[in-house]
This record gives structure tokens, sequence and C-alpha cells, in this order.
């Protein structure tokens, strides 16, 4: 117990490496370009690109960019997987309180199946659930999750390539 204990202790003191404000400044910074840019495409498309899960995966890709649920394959496959599992709910059961449970529930079993782990895609079955304009439909997964997806995951690369010592992605598939 003591072993455990101590082993356990030691890492919880671990000091953390410190991170400078350039890069808290330069990782808020790509947050926005990401966002902005899929914003004003959307405006000037007139095609729905955003939606609000995206600002989370960009924390992942512009805070911890090296991180597995990061990654390309994940952010838009995460995307793209649970979207679809929401969509299926909202086929099957429609937006009844117990289906936003099952959508999330059935949105992580599918990422982890599939290797396509990204935790802000587990709010997309809700998005859909909830979604105040009625529920969408199929096209859905299309634009905004897919496309969405992308263009911030390109606006990462593009931009973490800018940054020195930050590889991103660190792998694609």
């Amino acid at each position: 117990m003591a072993a455990r204990c101590s082993l356990t202790c030691q890492s919880m003191s671990t000091p953390k490496p410190i991170v400078g404000i350039r890069d808290i400044l330069v990782s808020g910074l790509g947050g926005a370009v990401a966002i902005a840019l899929v914003a004003w495409l959307t405006q000037m498309s007139g095609q729905p690109l955003l939606m609000a899960p995206l600002g989370a995966s960009c924390f992942l890709m512009f805070v911890v960019p090296d991180n597995p649920v990061a990654q390309p394959r994940n952010v838009i496959g995460g995307h793209v997987v649970s979207a679809l599992v929401g969509m299926a709910v909202l086929t099957l059961f429609g937006s009844a309180w117990w289906a936003m449970g099952v959508g999330v529930g059935l949105a992580i079993i599918a990422m982890r199946l599939t290797h396509t782990n990204h935790p802000p895609a587990a709010s997309d079955p809700l998005l859909i659930l909830l979604s105040p304009l009625g529920p969408p439909g199929w096209g859905f997964v299309l634009t905004p999750v897919l496309a969405g997806a992308a263009l911030v995951v390109g606006v990462a690369v593009a931009f973490n390539r800018l940054r020195p010592g930050v590889k991103y992605p660190t792998r694609w598939w």
C-alpha cells in the first residue's frame, strides 16, 4: 500500500513543463483563425460549415497537437462517426430525453470501435437531437460535420507548421 501511495503521490507532484505566454497566445490565435475562417466561409458560401464542437476540437489541435485525439483521423473521423450515430438515433428514436443519453453512449462506443476517439465529437449527437431549427437531414453529416472538421484540420495543419517545435499532425491515419 505504501509503495502504491508513494508512486501515486510522486506522479501527482511531478512538476509540469512551463508553458510560455507566447505559446499560450499562439494557441489561442490558431483557434481563433480556424473558427473565424470557417465562419467566414459559412457566411460567404451560404453553406453551414460551423458547429460548436469544432471549438473544442481547436483546443486539442492547437494546445496538445501531439495528442492522439487531436490527429486528423480522430478529429474528422470522430465527428463523422458521432454524427452518423446521432442521425441514426434521431431517425430511430426521435429526440426523447433518453435518446440523448443513448446517442452519446453509442457515439463513444462507435469512436472506440473505429479508433477515431475525439472527445468533442461525443457532443455531436446532442447537437443533432437538440437542434433548435428542427431535425437536420442526413446531409448534416456532410455539412457542417465533415466539411467543417476538414476545414479546421486544414487550418491546424497550416498554422501549426509555422510554429517552431510543433509537429502536427504526428500521424494522418
